[in-house]
């Protein structure tokens, strides 16, 4: 039994405390849910065997299942299931990966897999004291990204910032400022022109109640100049490359995509062929990717030169250059052909389904080929899947 992508949605991606700031996470999801049940006139919801959604935070709004409870708020019957998974900035990727496995065993027939996130409204949150009525301050801790609420057992290493781990790979290397710049231009160039160009229409739904239909984040008129511009986020000026520019934005959204066995009514994107996960070091986490891509390049009897087009989420600049150093026979131009996450954002549990479903998308709309859509996780791992249409 094969899993087979037959469609894939996302709402637009809002910037951080911007347009969809208003917005609860189970809100997005139940947008993209029902918006797949709305395309797919054949599909009977009653059908759907699960939903399988990503969500990286947990601490807010989200916090009951949200795969669960935007099945609910889409009105689906009360009969469909759905689990929550959160392998971080990969966890869209993980409910795709997770979903296709179910039906090629033969355990479900119709899944829906995706994610949602709100970093914007990601909550500030305070630990229960040691003990009752404490006479002195306490701290909250912001749940918007990275590390929060060490384990002091932890290696000091292991838990820099994001940022930090992005100039680490810089240094590794030998990644320079000027490359990074260049690199987000081309996300910011390459993204606009694909939505001037209609190549994300196929994918698009938007939230009801926000005048939004395009990624927010973009910047049309980005320049080198104003790249260069920016100050370094994580080190001081003299010895960082890493800043806002040449990194992801923090950002809001959901994505869904419609996975089913051959026997569905319909005519399928893409097959699922292969999968990888990877694990390294939690500071070198921008490379994850690497190890994950090839291992599922590796199953599905493929190399990269058989590859057509590849979707790497771009958390940074600098990790996305270490990873195409790291594949040599991979060509930079088949890479995000549409722009990435730089320009679009990275809202984090639901840009492996917005990865996954527009590389489908893509490879349909080019008359077929082999994809490859990869994305690296803080803490050190990586996640891949194989496409073919």
């Amino acid at each position: 039994m094969s899993a087979f992508i037959y469609d894939a949605v996302r709402t637009p991606f809002g910037r951080y405390g911007k347009a969809l700031a208003g917005v609860r996470p189970d809100d997005l999801g139940a947008t993209v849910i029902k918006a797949v049940v709305e395309r797919n006139p054949t599909l009977d919801p009653a059908r759907i065997d699960d939903v399988i959604f990503g969500n990286a935070n947990g601490a807010g709004e989200e916090n009951r299942d949200v795969a669960r409870m935007s099945t609910l708020l889409a009105g689906l019957p009360v009969t469909v299931p759905g689990v929550t998974v959160n392998r971080l900035c990969g966890s869209g990727v993980e409910a795709v990966i997770q979903g296709s496995r179910a039906i090629e065993t033969g355990d479900a027939d119709v899944i829906l897999a995706g994610g949602t996130e709100s970093m914007s409204r990601a909550p500030l949150v305070l630990l229960k004291p040691e003990r009752a009525f404490p006479a002195g301050d306490q701290t909250l801790a912001s749940t918007t990204i990275g590390w929060r609420l060490v384990n002091p057992r932890m290696p000091k290493e292991w838990t820099v910032a994001l940022g930090e781990g992005a100039e680490i790979l810089a240094d590794q290397h030998q990644i320079s400022r000027e490359e990074q710049d260049a690199f987000a231009l081309r996300s910011h160039q390459l993204a606009t022109q694909a939505w001037d160009e209609g190549r994300y229409d196929a994918e698009l739904v938007t939230v009801p109640g926000v005048e939004l239909d395009r990624d927010e984040n973009i910047r049309r008129d980005s320049s080198l100049e104003s790249l260069a511009r920016l100050k370094p986020a994580f080190r001081s000026p003299d010895k960082g490359s890493v800043t806002a520019g040449n990194a992801s934005p923090l950002t809001d959204g959901a994505s869904a995509v419609l996975l089913a066995g051959e026997d569905f009514d319909g005519e399928p994107l893409a097959r699922v062929v292969s999968r990888g996960v990877s694990a390294l070091e939690p500071q070198i986490f921008g490379v994850g990717p690497v190890e994950a891509a090839n291992i599922a390049l590796r199953r599905a009897g493929k190399t990269w030169e058989d590859v057509d087009l590849v979707e790497l989420n771009e958390a940074f600049a600098s990790q996305s250059l270490a990873c195409l150093k790291l594949w040599p026979d991979l060509d930079p131009e088949k890479v995000n052909v549409d722009g990435g996450a730089i320009a679009i954002g990275h809202p984090l549990g639901a840009s492996g389904g917005r990865i996954v479903g527009h590389l489908a998308h893509a490879l349909r709309a080019r008359g077929g080929g082999i994809g490859v859509a990869a994305i690296c996780i803080g803490v050190g791992q990586g996640l891949a899947v194989v496409l073919e249409a």
